[in-house]
């Protein structure tokens, strides 16, 4: 009964993240493009400056948290084992080709995350303690007057959070720490729900301190280890590109089906990575302190470049190089091997302290989306509730030896959340616009102002 199940679960599972739902993904993020006149690429330096410099004028803007501090939540959330387990899982069965896919959905997807935030930040409440609430369920409710849509996002994202944003995480950072350093799972258990309870406990100022130190840190482990691999090899890097995109577009891959093996793959990993569409990473946004919804925008439009861009293009280009795929190795132990062939035994402890450092990285970011899609359905009682039981998986998770079933359901969950996020994309699309144009005419006014100075 519980294999017929979880067969039924994966069934599920592949239906939801099927084609139409790809397609609808891809195509809201290319919609977006064209009618935002290719922002991502226009503002990614200026974007970049944002996230990256002290704003003086954000101290007196509303909000919980920082520009960067919602930045680092959002890719707290969302860099984890998709950058390490997802691309490797994504070569395998779309590939080399698939990089490039992945690199594609990242492009449009950066468009996509900007009008997310941009609704994120325009429709969002201050809640009974205080502090801003928002995120795909307001937008539907305030924005789109669909508030049954807003119940369904928020009912499918706190399932999700427990899930994919939980369990499965702790889960892989035990059975690491246990190939690794022989670490009991009970151990990494316990370890983890007093880290997860201590960060948690403090809400999203809290989350948001801890991950501004704790993730940019992670990132240039990994991709300072990736780049060390580039450049002891750089001799390899030109034969890599041409690996990438000649299984792409080559007459081979093309008439043999090849590529829709790596569309399929490339698009569905990357978008696993980076979440642009799902409707996770504007609930972050929602809490940044800032005066213009475009000016937050900007800002989280870079966390799907960091994401795809930098750090799953480190390991795809690792993966290429060190000659390993088709030899068998599947997920974590090909990037392993990846690795290992460039920097010897120490590849291993990098693959798996990065996989540590992402993996619980997703459960305090994931753990703050779920708070406040609880806390939409049933109020300000359900949030100290929430964050025990919260808490408690965090550590079950770790001490579990088989989560196939709960990955497949909470996938299932995670893909559920992105249709209404979309449709309400789609539907503000004009509002997204309007934002935009009153921000730009907003750095317009700016640019004057220093050019008179």
């Amino acid at each position: 009964m519980g294999t017929s199940f979880t067969e039924w679960v994966s069934s599920v599972s592949n239906l939801v993240w099927g084609a139409p739902l790809l397609i609808l993904l891809v195509g809201t993020g290319i919609y977006l493009t064209i009618r935002l006149g290719f922002i991502q690429i226009t503002k990614l330096p200026y974007a970049l400056k944002l996230a990256f410099t002290k704003q003086e004028d954000s101290k007196q803007s509303e909000g919980d948290i920082s520009h960067f501090q919602a930045l680092m939540t959002a890719l707290a959330a969302t860099v984890g084992t998709g950058n390490i387990v997802g691309v490797a899982t994504a070569v395998v069965l779309g590939g080399p080709g698939a990089i490039v896919w992945m690199w594609l959905s990242g492009l449009f997807g950066m468009a996509t995350k900007y009008a997310e935030a941009i609704l994120a930040v325009k429709y969002r409440v201050v809640d009974e303690k205080g502090q801003m609430a928002g995120g795909p369920m307001y937008y539907l409710e305030r924005g789109l007057k669909q508030k049954w849509l807003g119940i369904l996002f928020a009912a499918f994202a706190s399932i999700a959070a427990f899930g994919i944003g939980n369990g499965v995480q702790t889960n892989s950072v035990a059975l690491a720490m246990k190939s690794t350093f022989d670490v009991p799972l009970y151990v990494t258990g316990i370890v983890l729900m007093v880290a997860t309870g201590g960060v948690i406990l403090g809400g999203v100022k809290s989350i948001g301190k801890v991950v501004s130190f704790f993730v940019p840190f992670m990132i240039f482990f990994y991709v300072g280890s990736g780049l060390l691999i580039l450049i002891m090899n750089y001799d390899l890097i030109p034969a890599a590109f041409s690996t990438i995109f000649s299984s792409t577009f080559s007459n081979e891959a093309i008439t043999g089906g090849a590529i829709g093996a790596a569309i399929r793959y490339g698009v569905a990993r990357g978008v696993f990575s980076n979440e642009a569409g799902l409707g996770s990473a504007p609930i972050a946004a929602a809490a940044a302190k800032t005066d213009f919804p475009g000016r937050q925008a900007l800002v989280s439009m870079t966390q799907v470049f960091l994401d795809t861009i930098l750090v799953c293009s480190m390991t795809g280009l690792t993966l290429v190089m060190g000659g390993k795929i088709g030899t068998g190795l599947e997920g974590v132990e090909l990037t392993t091997a990846s690795f290992e062939v460039f920097l010897g035994p120490t590849g291993k402890y990098i693959v798996t302290i990065g996989l540590v450092l992402f993996a619980f990285s997703t459960v305090l970011g994931w753990s703050y989306y779920g708070e406040k899609s609880i806390y939409y359905l049933f109020g300000q009682k359900s949030i100290v509730p929430y964050r025990v039981v919260f808490v408690l998986v965090a550590g079950l998770g770790a001490m579990t030896t088989n989560l196939n079933m709960v990955w497949a359901i909470s996938d299932v969950f995670n893909g559920l959340m992105a249709i209404p996020n979309l449709l309400g994309l789609l539907g503000l699309s004009g509002v997204v616009i309007a934002e935009t144009r009153l921000f730009r005419e907003q750095l317009k006014k700016e640019q004057a102002n220093r050019n008179a100075s």
